[in-house]
């Protein structure tokens, strides 16, 4: 495995990929890789010539009252499972690589923002644009990989590829979870052994609202309502929200038609955890973007 830092370097690798016709599968990471980025690696390996990870911790996303400083770092532990995984490049630049200079052209994102984690956190997807846009051009995928964990992220990601009109296909993959249904996360490290216990109830409240519908309801009011009370009697989490939207396209619904998402983030003490499930009208899971 090839270790770059560099911008140079990694613009000088894809494109020698690139005349020599070989696709890149490329896997976007802030590090303190778990078995969700793994799959994601996996699939990458499967389907491409070629897979390039990155670990970046990106300051642009991280608003001042959240946890850039004790964002879980660890970069040799990272270099050891991408080997594992069989990756052909590991791009590990440095902030001042990054962003040498204060940004002079910024990315604002419009649509799809507005719920969800979006609405509490200000600018946040407007870092995510960025730092993408820089790693796209850097990296030159042929297929990018994105867990549908953060399935907000993945269609503000969708926005962007399209109305840039950058040429790589999204590929999502499916959230990988814990055997007791919490979804991986390198935040749950910091739960306490209380909120550890409480935390797989976050998937089960949204499997219950999943029956809800497969049973006939198709009220989202309802919907949301029976997953809050759901949540509320089984943990002491602080819910930040429960919605259910359209997806990609993120808009409020009045009844149940199409692709939606049910979605919902919880405060705990030790992290703020998030989890969704991708449905079609019938409750069936869809996991894509269209």
């Amino acid at each position: 495995m090839n270790i770059i830092r560099s911008i140079a370097e990694m613009q000088q690798f894809s494109k020698q990929c690139q005349r020599r016709g070989q696709s890149i599968g490329f896997v976007p990471t802030m590090g303190y890789l778990h078995v969700g980025h793994e799959q994601l690696m996996k699939r990458a390996r499967s389907e491409n010539d070629i897979v390039v990870t990155s670990i970046f911790v990106n300051p642009l996303q991280f608003g001042p009252n959240e946890d850039f400083d004790r964002y879980p770092r660890d970069e040799q532990r990272d270099i050891e499972i991408a080997k594992r995984n069989n990756v052909d490049v590991l791009f590990l630049p440095h902030q001042a690589e990054m962003y040498p200079d204060e940004q002079g052209i910024t990315i604002e994102v419009r649509n799809r923002t507005d719920v969800l984690c979006g609405q509490r956190r200000e600018g946040h997807f407007n870092g995510v644009v960025t730092v993408l846009t820089k790693l796209f051009h850097l990296t030159l995928p042929t297929n990018a990989y994105f867990g549908l964990k953060d399935a907000q992220q993945l269609a503000v990601v969708d926005l962007l590829v399209s109305t840039y009109n950058f040429p790589i296909k999204l590929v999502p993959v499916p959230t990988v979870r814990e055997p007791d249904g919490l979804a991986m996360s390198s935040r749950n490290v910091y739960l306490t052994e209380k909120e550890r216990m409480e935390a797989p109830f976050l998937y089960q409240a949204l499997k219950h609202g999943q029956k809800l519908i497969i049973d006939g309801e198709k009220n989202p009011v309802n919907i949301v309502k029976e997953v809050i009370d759901f949540i509320d009697s089984n943990t002491h989490g602080k819910i930040d929200y429960v919605e259910l939207l359209s997806y990609p396209d993120l808009l409020p619904i009045d009844k149940l038609e199409g692709q939606i998402i049910l979605a919902l983030a919880v405060h705990f003490q030790g992290a703020r955890l998030i989890d969704n499930l991708i449905l079609d009208q019938e409750g069936n899971i869809s996991e894509q973007l269209k």
